[in-house]
C-alpha cells in the first residue's frame, strides 16, 4: 500500500503511486500463490491473514480523512476469497491468534508503549516477553530462540523473514539484513513445541521449480 504511505508523502519519491494499483498488485499476487493448489484438486488447508502495519493503512486513512470512508475499504483486498479467517488489528496493534499452542501475529509489541519487538536478536525478545511460543514477520529478519518454561514445555520464540524477491527502494542497505523464503513448523504438539523448518527463495528455486 505505497500510495497510503505517510512516511514519504508530498516528496518526489511518492510520485506515481495509486491506491488502485497497489490493490491490483495484491489481488496479482494473490491469485498466483492459490490457483495452482486450487487447480490441483486437493483438500485446502486451513488458511489465515494477519491484517499487518501496510494493510492497516487502510484503516488509518479513512481515521484520517473519514470522507475516504466508502471509497475505500479493507474489503477491496478480497481476503475472505482465498482466507478462512483474517485477523484484524485489535486497537492499535495487529490481533494475534493462538493455533497449536502457538501464537501469532505480524507483530509482538513490548511494554505499554505499543512498539514491536525487534531487532537482531527478535525471536529471543518475543520468547522473553511473551512466556510462549510465538510466529511473527513484520521486521524481515529472520531468527529463532529456544527456552523451556518451569514445567519443561517449549517456548520458542520465531521470527519469520519475507517472502518477496526485490528490495524496497526505501531499505537501502538494510534489506542486505534481510531473510528471504518461508518457515514450515513441523512437529507440532498443541503445547507450543515445534520444529522450524527455514527454507529460502533459493531452496525453492532449486527444488520446486527445477532452477540451477
Amino acid at each position: 500500500m505505497e500510495s497510503l504511505s505517510t512516511y514519504d508523502k508530498g516528496k518526489r519519491s511518492f510520485q506515481g503511486r495509486n491506491y488502485k494499483k497497489d490493490i491490483e498488485s495484491h489481488l496479482e499476487f494473490q491469485d498466483r500463490m492459490w490457483s495452482p493448489i486450487r487447480k490441483a484438486k486437493r483438500k485446502l488447508p486451513a488458511s489465515y491473514f494477519f491484517i499487518g502495519n501496510h494493510e492497516q493503512r487502510i484503516s488509518r486513512a479513512i481515521d484520517l480523512s473519514p470522507e475516504l470512508d466508502g471509497a475505500i475499504s479493507l474489503k477491496d483486498l478480497r481476503l475472505d476469497d482465498h482466507y478462512d479467517e483474517v485477523i484484524d488489528y485489535s486497537g492499535g496493534t495487529p490481533g494475534v491468534k493462538e493455533i497449536e499452542g502457538i501464537a501469532f501475529a505480524h507483530y509482538f509489541v513490548g511494554g505499554i508503549a505499543g512498539r514491536p519487538l525487534g531487532g537482531i536478536h527478535a525471536g529471543y525478545a518475543i520468547a522473553t516477553k511473551k512466556f510462549s511460543s510465538a510466529v511473527c514477520g513484520h521486521s524481515h529478519l529472520a531468527d529463532v530462540s529456544f527456552h523451556k518454561n518451569l514445567k519443561g514445555g517449549a517456548v520458542i520464540g520465531c521470527v519469520v523473514g519475507c517472502y518477496q524477491d526485490y528490495s524496497n527502494p526505501w531499505a537501502g542497505e538494510v534489506a542486505e539484513l534481510w531473510w528471504r523464503g518461508v518457515v514450515i513448523l513441523r512437529n507440532t504438539d498443541g503445547r507450543g513445541d515445534f520444529d522450524p523448518q527455514f527454507m529460502s527463495l533459493d531452496y525453492m528455486r532449486k527444488h520446486y521449480a527445477g532452477e540451477t
